[in-house]
C-alpha cells in the first residue's frame, strides 16, 4: 500500500469527555425531551413576570371561566380559565413553576450536602461511627417518608420553608447510603493507597481523592431528587401544610380546587398535568444521565 493511501486512512479523532457525555446522553431520546422540557420550564419561571399574562393573586369578577379552546363560552383573556375566586390559572401555573424549581433546588442542596457529608464520614471512618450513622438512616427508612415529613412539619409549623426542610431531611437516606457504598468501593483502590502513602490527610482523601470518583451516581440521584422534592412538596401543599394561600403552588392549587372536581375539570386538570409532566421530565433526564455516566451502559 502506498504511503499516500496510508496517510489518507486516519483514525477518527478521540472525543473530549464532554462531547462523549453529550453523545451518550442524546442517544436516549426520552432524556433529551425531558431536558428540553425542563429548560423551557426554567426559562418560563425565570421570566414569569413578563411571561404570565396576569398577576397570579389578582381576582377577577368572573370565577370558574372555562378554557376557550375546548368549551364554548370561555374568555380568550384567560387561556386556561380561572379558579373559584377568579384568578388566572395559567399565570398561577407559571409562577408555581418558579416556586417548584426553587423548592427542588433548596431541598436537593440541603439533602445533598448533609447526605454526602454523612456518607463520606461513615464510609471512610467506619467502625462505631459508621454503625451509628447507618442505624439512624435505617430508622428513617423504616418510616414512610411522607408521613415523616408531615410529622416534622406538624412540629415546626406549616410553612414553605419548614416543608422544604422536612422534605430535605427525609431525602437524606438515599444520599447517605449511595455515598457510603461508593466510598467503600473506592477506598481500597490503588490511587487512594498511593495518596495515603504520599501523606494526604483524611480530609484531603475524602474530599479531593475519593469524592470526585463518586460523583456520577450522585448526579443521577440529585436529578431524581428534584422530581421527588416537587412531588412531596405538592403532596404537602395538597394537605394544607406546605405553601399557604394565596401562594401559587401546584399542590395548594389542587387542594383549593378539590371541591370543584365534577363541575370545573380544568381547575384540577392543569395543575395535575404540570406536576405530572415536570416530574416525568426529571425522571427521564435522570435515566439519560445514568446511561451517559455509567460505563457499563455506554455503547
Amino acid at each position: 500500500m502506498s504511503e499516500s493511501v496510508i496517510t489518507s486512512i486516519q483514525a477518527p479523532a478521540p472525543q473530549t469527555p464532554l462531547r462523549e457525555f453529550w453523545t451518550n446522553f442524546t442517544r436516549n431520546k426520552g432524556a433529551l425531551i425531558g431536558l428540553i422540557y425542563i429548560a423551557a420550564v426554567l426559562f418560563i419561571s425565570l421570566f414569569a413576570e413578563w411571561v404570565a399574562p396576569h398577576n397570579p393573586i389578582e381576582q377577577a369578577r368572573d370565577a370558574l371561566l372555562m378554557p376557550p379552546a375546548w368549551l364554548e363560552g370561555g374568555s380568550w383573556n384567560y387561556m386556561l380559565g380561572t379558579d373559584d375566586v377568579g384568578r388566572d390559572i395559567l399565570s398561577r401555573l407559571i409562577h408555581g413553576a418558579r416556586l417548584s424549581l426553587f423548592i427542588g433546588l433548596l431541598v436537593v442542596s440541603l439533602s445533598f450536602v448533609l447526605g454526602v457529608s454523612l456518607g463520606l464520614i461513615a464510609g471512610y471512618v467506619g467502625g462505631v461511627v459508621d454503625i451509628a450513622i447507618m442505624r439512624v438512616i435505617d430508622i428513617m427508612m423504616a418510616m414512610p417518608s411522607l408521613l415523616l415529613a408531615i410529622a416534622i412539619v406538624a412540629v415546626l409549623g406549616p410553612s414553605l420553608l419548614n416543608a422544604s426542610f422536612a422534605i430535605a431531611l427525609v431525602s437524606l437516606p438515599s444520599y447517605v447510603r449511595l455515598t457510603r457504598a461508593s466510598v467503600l468501593n473506592e477506598i481500597n483502590r490503588d490511587y487512594v493507597t498511593a495518596s495515603r502513602v504520599a501523606g494526604a490527610g483524611a480530609w484531603r482523601l475524602m474530599l479531593i481523592v475519593i469524592l470526585p470518583n463518586c460523583v456520577a451516581p450522585l448526579i443521577v440521584q440529585t436529578t431524581l431528587g428534584f422530581s421527588n422534592a416537587i412531588l412531596d412538596m405538592a403532596a404537602l401543599g395538597f394537605l394544607g401544610i406546605g405553601a399557604q394561600p394565596p401562594t401559587p403552588e401546584w399542590g395548594a392549587m389542587l387542594a383549593d380546587a378539590l371541591q370543584f372536581v365534577q363541575r370545573a375539570w380544568w381547575v384540577v386538570t392543569f395543575p395535575g398535568l404540570a406536576i405530572l409532566l415536570t416530574v416525568l421530565a426529571f425522571n427521564l433526564m435522570g435515566d439519560g444521565l445514568r446511561d451517559a455516566l455509567d460505563p457499563k451502559l455506554k455503547q
